[in-house]
């Protein structure tokens, strides 16, 4: 209990010492400080509130982008293939007598028309033998007319006249053989096409057995030679035999114009192993521009699209729900409209289905867009535009 008390008068003593110096520091902050201090915490309160104020309603950026309108036109259906081209007719020219060259009347390389002349095989041969059997039907001819007179005067049998019309009839052959002949030693050319390089010169002999003396290939004009893999079939045969069926022929490069032709043939078979069938068109050539062999791409059109609808092939975009484009509203917004893409067209166009004509669409741009997104239009001018 003592030491209890003792403890409690102790604290009790001490206490006034610690209080007083708290009273002293308080009483020693002028009043002026908390009116500076006051006035701060204002203007730090005013300040936040401004700058809340200032970015709770941020403006959108208003995204550049260029812009085209939904067309719709007559596009074809078709289907791209590669090809090689075929002479149109190809013929061996070849000897029909024997006997020596004399003359050679063409230039390796050169183009040739029906009839001109190629060769010339040394003709005297022929030509007497010619008139040799001229003059035996001449003679069997008068001896003929003899007869005649003698049996209508009923001087001979009959079988006299009928062996002197055998052998009229005969001599007669045999000057037409000879004709033919002698013809035969003037070698020319049986089409329109180019010549080759000649196998024989002059001096060679030649004849039936030997080999070709030249080739001649018609090229206007021209086969396309390609094929359809099987599983185009179905498309194929869905619009053969229709008046819009077209095969278009065309270099790689690009250094001619698109030729239109024709099919002109369809194998009745799927090649075994390949897993294709053949096609040829006919394809006119009159400047000789496509060659025999040569590669080329083909364009196999089977049908015309009437009124279809196009737009830039760049407008068309692709997300993980599918193909879209961004259409322009009148208020300059943009809508997301999912589409389904068809063929690329001339122009770089490609066919779509989700759209209406007039529509306007972006057609660069989309990446910095989504779907109420301002925009400043501005049309769009293609890199295409101005080729044929």
């Amino acid at each position: 209990m003592n030491i209890v008390q003792e403890e409690e008068r102790r604290v009790a003593h001490k206490a006034p010492i610690t209080t007083r110096p708290r009273q002293a520091a308080a009483r020693s902050i002028p009043r002026w400080a908390y009116a500076v201090f006051a006035v701060l915490a204002a203007l730090v309160l005013l300040r936040s509130f401004q700058r809340g104020v200032g970015t709770s309603t941020p403006q959108a950026p208003v995204r550049p982008v260029a812009v085209a309108k939904v067309v719709t036109k007559d596009v074809p259906l078709y289907l791209d293939e590669i090809g090689t081209c075929a002479a149109y007719e190809t013929v061996l020219v070849q000897a029909q007598v024997s006997g020596v060259i004399i003359t050679r009347n063409f230039q390796d390389g050169s183009d040739v028309k029906t009839g001109d002349l190629l060769f010339t095989i040394d003709p005297r041969p022929y030509q007497a033998t010619l008139d040799q059997a001229k003059a035996q039907a001449e003679l069997d001819q008068v001896t003929l007319k003899r007869q005649e007179d003698l049996r209508a005067r009923k001087v001979i049998s009959q079988q006299d006249y009928d062996t002197a019309v055998a052998n009229a009839q005969k001599s007669q052959a045999a000057t037409e053989a000879a004709q033919v002949n002698l013809d035969w030693c003037y070698i020319k050319s049986p089409i329109n096409g180019r010549v080759g390089l000649r196998n024989v010169d002059v001096g060679n002999l030649v004849g039936p057995s030997t080999p070709p003396l030249v080739i001649i290939q018609g090229l206007d004009p021209i086969y396309t030679d390609f094929t359809v893999a099987q599983n185009e079939l179905a498309l194929v045969r869905k619009y053969l035999g229709g008046s819009n069926v077209k095969v278009e022929t065309y270099l790689p490069d690009g250094s001619i114009t698109p030729r239109l032709g024709d099919l002109y043939f369809i194998d009745k078979a799927v090649q075994p192993g390949s897993g294709t069938v053949k096609v040829r068109g006919v394809t006119p050539n009159p400047d000789r521009a496509l060659w025999p062999s040569e590669f080329v791409r083909v364009r196999f059109i089977l049908d015309m699209l009437k009124n279809a609808t196009l737009v830039p092939s760049q407008a068309v975009q692709v997300s993980q729900s599918g193909p879209f484009v961004f259409v322009v509203k009148s208020d300059n917004t943009v809508d997301l409209r999912p589409v389904k893409p068809g063929q690329r067209q001339e122009g770089d166009l490609t066919v779509v289905e989700g759209v209406k004509p007039g529509e306007t669409v972006v057609v660069t741009g989309q990446l910095a867009l989504s779907p109420g997104a301002k925009v400043a239009p501005q049309p769009y001018t293609s890199q295409t535009s101005g080729k044929s």
